[in-house]
């Protein structure tokens, strides 16, 4: 599972400055650490700061949930700050991270030769492990990210940032708009804008109850969140 500069996956083997770990998708990645890595443990019920968290769930008004359905706040998504109660991070020992744990790394992604120089690795709680396996199944069911391309009249369309397909989002009356956390308007959204949608499928249409903006060219842009793996997409 990759996006963005990070990806999850199951340690395979643990030696004393790496980890290899297999994804979902079947890829292996060697993960590089040093003394400097941060590394701990993300259990349930962690609350990161950040436009996206680091676990699974779905949060209401456009906000990422971080692993137990709670939406974080704060800037961009990012493991270990912004802590905003729940169960503070558990630093742990490199050695504390075993074959056939779930891990979440964030680092620089080199998808070519298949590893990862990781600034933060996180040992996944199984129960977070599930919560995003849900995630990733409820995309395009009950919720949508990703980039506006176009806008016409109630229609957006955007690329899904977890499957680099195209996707068209419908608001009605009864669609609630926001960027972060205040209230805006249809037409204040812009192609270029990464916003979240959070809605259902009706008539074979994405109709959506809260549309979230979370930035635009040159602007902030969140994380998606960790677990699942962009199609036919390069980390950036």
């Amino acid at each position: 599972m990759m996006m963005g500069r990070g990806l999850m996956g199951t340690v395979t083997e643990a030696a004393a400055d790496h980890y290899t770990i297999k994804t979902d998708a079947g890829e292996v990645y060697t993960v590089h650490f040093t003394p400097d890595t941060r590394i701990f443990k993300q259990v349930a019920g962690m609350r990161a700061g950040g436009g996206a968290g680091n676990g699974a769930g779905e949060g209401q008004n456009g906000g990422q949930a971080n692993g137990t359905g709670q939406r974080p706040r704060g800037g961009r998504g990012g493991m270990g700050r912004g802590y905003d109660g729940g169960n503070p991070p558990q630093p742990i020992k490199p050695t504390d991270i075993k074959v056939g744990d779930a891990i979440n790394v964030m680092g620089d992604v080199d998808a070519t030769a298949k590893s990862v120089a990781a600034n933060r690795i996180a040992q996944l709680d199984p129960a977070v492990v599930q919560q995003i396996h849900a995630m990733e199944a409820n995309f395009g069911k009950t919720w949508l990210m990703g980039k506006v391309t176009a806008i016409d009249g109630t229609k957006i369309t955007l690329t899904g940032l977890l499957d680099n397909a195209s996707h068209s989002v419908v608001a009605d009356e009864n669609t609630a708009f926001r960027k972060r956390r205040d209230p805006i308007t249809l037409a204040d959204i812009q192609v270029g804008d990464t916003v979240r949608a959070d809605g259902a499928v009706k008539d074979g249409v994405f109709t959506a109850t809260n549309v979230n903006v979370f930035g635009g060219p040159g602007g902030e842009t969140p994380s998606v969140p960790r677990g699942v793996q962009p199609q036919n997409s390069q980390p950036q």
